[in-house]
């Protein structure tokens, strides 16, 4: 796979001149998104990993073999910011999901072991009524135990009020699960759109 950071904007006005379909990763900040990002792409330390949420502040654009953009958009969530600064970024997310002049998908990332927050029901609102093609991926699978993941499973497809057609994705960068599904899903959509 090859990959590029092409830029990191901190609006619509700065995305890549060149259109590609875009698959956008949003979730908490806290959701481990950053080691999603560098698992689905194949890489170690390509999206900046910490262990204080909230670093991702830009969008940021990774060129993926020449056919598509993964954009990684900044966290939600995240306690240690303005309300401005917060505002902010939830007016980012409501205008990205509001592009019509390029194809968007979007994967909604949860933390598998809490319950989705006002702010996850939010985004999966925003996501829904958008109309974008969306798969719910829950993170760090690998931090519960495998008897207690079906439970948690239904409760974040219960508080999201997922339909029964959402594609759903369980996924450990730390273990190396889910990858190969999310990329079935991104080539699934490229045939399809015929890109």
């Amino acid at each position: 796979m090859d990959v590029e950071l092409v830029t990191s904007a901190p609006d619509l006005a700065g995305r890549p001149a060149e259109i590609l379909p875009e698959f956008a990763f949003i979730g908490r900040s806290n959701c481990g998104k950053s080691s999603l990002v560098n698992h689905f792409l194949g890489r170690v330390k390509l999206a900046h990993t910490s262990n204080r949420p909230g670093k991702t502040r830009l969008m940021n654009y990774y060129r993926v073999d020449g056919r598509y953009y993964l954009v990684d958009l900044p966290g939600y969530g995240y306690a240690r910011i303005s309300k401005q600064q917060r505002a902010g970024w939830l007016r980012l997310f409501r205008s990205y999901l509001a592009v019509r002049d390029r194809p968007v998908a979007v994967f909604h990332l949860l933390d598998v072991r809490h319950r989705p927050t006002a702010d996850d029901r939010q985004i999966a609102g925003w996501i829904a009524d958008s109309g974008h093609p969306c798969a719910v991926v829950v993170t760090k699978i690998d931090k519960l135990g495998t008897n207690s993941l079906p439970r948690h499973y239904q409760q974040i497809i219960h508080a999201l009020a997922l339909p029964a057609d959402t594609p759903f994705f369980p996924t450990s960068a730390a273990k190396g699960k889910g990858r190969k599904e999310m990329q079935a899903w991104v080539t699934a959509l490229m045939e399809t759109a015929g890109a």
